[in-house]
């Protein structure tokens, strides 16, 4: 069974005073508890955060990623921060394609094929996002869109991905909207994403990439996408920035038994 995990992206909030108080109350609440051996916990700040907060939390099951990368270890790219970088800092983790990046930056699906390939070299597992806009949903064309944005991303690669590989399905007009795709929703285009996964790289290697949804993602709605068959964690922004709220998705992610 694939173990949920629950990714915090605080985007462009938190200094790092704000970063080391948020782990020290959610270290708090995780004293005495188990509950890391059912949910996978990960926290991605912003990257001067990341040090502080990677240094609050070492030694403890709660993990850190970037954000974001340059697929070169360096160089002239100036304000870009290199996958050697954040390895160095204590991230294990690191988003690659969120629909800011794709819309905003205009990062392209080529692009992003050569940052999963960095990550990777570097030792960083790639949380890959993929999603439709409203307008390609209301053409019937989420399952295309989605299924192409993740085969450019991988293109190059076999079967071996699927090892560290984690997938966030954030339909862009969901994000910071307070609009949620409903479960069944999410579930079924997980599930289209999971049946390419398996056409590509056969069955045993697909059932093992966990698959995120991410959008509006709040203490109120977790449970109902964590019980679907194909689901296996969020990709949280808002409510990942307060660790109450936080801990209370955790606690329920911990709880979800699925056959």
């Amino acid at each position: 069974m694939r173990k949920p995990i629950l990714a915090a992206n605080w985007k462009m909030y938190k200094t790092a005073a704000e970063a080391q108080a948020f782990a020290t109350e959610l270290l708090a609440n995780l004293k005495g508890q188990a509950l890391q051996d059912d949910v996978e916990i990960l926290v991605c700040p912003p990257f001067t955060a990341l040090p502080a907060f990677a240094q609050a939390v070492k030694g403890t099951p709660v993990m850190v990623g970037g954000q974001n990368m340059y697929p070169k270890n360096e160089g002239a790219f100036t304000g870009e921060v290199s996958p050697a970088m954040l390895v160095a800092e204590g991230a294990a983790y690191v988003i690659i394609g969120h629909s800011e990046r794709r819309q905003i930056m205009g990062e392209q699906d080529a692009f992003l094929n050569e940052k999963v390939k960095s990550a990777l070299e570097y030792g960083l597992k790639p949380i890959l996002c993929v999603g439709e806009t409203l307008e390609q949903r209301q053409r019937g064309e989420t399952a295309d869109f989605c299924q192409g944005q993740l085969a450019a991303a991988l293109d190059g690669f076999g079967p071996e991905i699927c090892d560290t590989l984690v997938i966030a399905y954030e339909p862009i007009w969901a994000i910071g909207t307070g609009v949620n795709a409903s479960s069944d929703d999410a579930q079924e285009t997980i599930g289209v994403l999971r049946q390419w996964l398996k056409s590509a790289y056969g069955d045993g290697a697909a059932d093992k990439v966990r698959i995120q949804y991410g959008g509006s993602v709040k203490p109120e709605n977790v449970e109902g996408y964590l019980a679907m068959p194909d689901i296996d964690g969020a990709l949280i922004g808002g409510a990942g920035l307060v660790a109450e709220s936080f801990w209370s998705m955790l606690q329920t992610a911990a709880t979800i038994k699925k056959a």
